[in-house]
């Protein structure tokens, strides 16, 4: 027989719920406020006179704060990266998970051993091989970077370690070789990491504030986080304005959240099976 959940659970689930939502909600109610309300002391929980002038002037600026070129530029880059990422996770992690090769075990742990290396020590080589490429102020500044990063290759090699090895010995046996094993019969069955890893890549790249600010010198390429920086004038602080670019930039992670939830709760349970 189940047991059912405490009201000390519930209280805690509450709690946490709160503790994500209220931030979130604040951010949303700042936004639709008037200039001298958001600046109130002590501040107003609903709007005395609520307006939308925030929301107008962030999305009708042209081209001093172009926020949807913007928000298109984010998209593109998190959308790009994320699937470089994926594809190149899911072939290493296969390769160290399922093939034998010399030094597989010490080639694995230096992945690992670079999760230990602050992300900091890469902002010079990465800008440096950036500008020798020439993709200074470019998308491509923004996605091939980190590409290869040793957690996506941690995670799906933990994931692919929990899939049967039957199944690819059943195919290995039909005739199938190893791309038809990896393509046809691994990756339909690690969906839920895929679709983690992807959030988690998608999530990263879209939040990242220092990188684009690094090689990104035209306003209109400017990413959402380091534009958002713009909107912040030099001798006053528009709080509405800088709450509605905010919440901009939430609702397509959230909208991104809602439909894979269940993958990445799913994909996130089966990568610490095995280790």
């Amino acid at each position: 027989m189940r047991r059912r959940p405490s009201a000390a659970f519930w209280v805690m689930v509450i709690l946490l719920t709160l503790l994500v939502i209220l931030p979130l909600l604040w951010m949303v109610i700042t936004s639709f406020k008037t200039v001298g309300e958001s600046q109130a002391d002590p501040p107003t929980l609903v709007p005395q006179d609520p307006t939308g002038r925030a929301y107008g002037e962030i999305l009708t600026t042209g081209g001093q704060n172009p926020v949807l070129r913007w928000a298109l530029n984010s998209f593109a880059a998190a959308a790009l990266h994320s699937l470089l990422v994926v594809m190149v996770a899911s072939m290493a992690g296969y390769a160290l998970a399922r093939m034998n090769f010399r030094f597989k075990n010490a080639i694995f742990s230096f992945i690992l051993l670079t999760l230990f290396v602050p992300g900091f020590v890469f902002l010079m080589p990465n800008y440096l091989l950036m500008d020798n490429l020439g993709w200074l102020d470019t998308l491509w500044a923004l996605v091939v970077p980190g590409a290869a990063g040793a957690f996506g290759v941690f995670f799906m090699r933990q994931f692919f370690l929990a899939i049967p090895k039957e199944l690819e010995e059943v195919a290995l046996i039909d005739g199938a070789n190893a791309w038809t094993v990896f393509s046809r019969i691994i990756l339909p069955n690690a969906k839920p990491a895929l679709a983690t890893l992807t959030v988690l890549s998608f999530l990263t790249n879209w939040n990242d504030f220092v990188w684009p600010l690094f090689v990104l010198f035209s306003p209109e390429r400017l990413t959402l986080p380091a534009g958002l920086t713009l909107l912040q004038g030099a001798y006053t602080t528009d709080y509405p304005v800088i709450m509605a670019g905010a919440t901009v930039a939430a609702v397509p992670v959230l909208i991104l959240y809602v439909f894979v939830q269940r993958y990445v709760i799913e994909g996130v349970a089966n990568s610490g099976i095995k280790g």
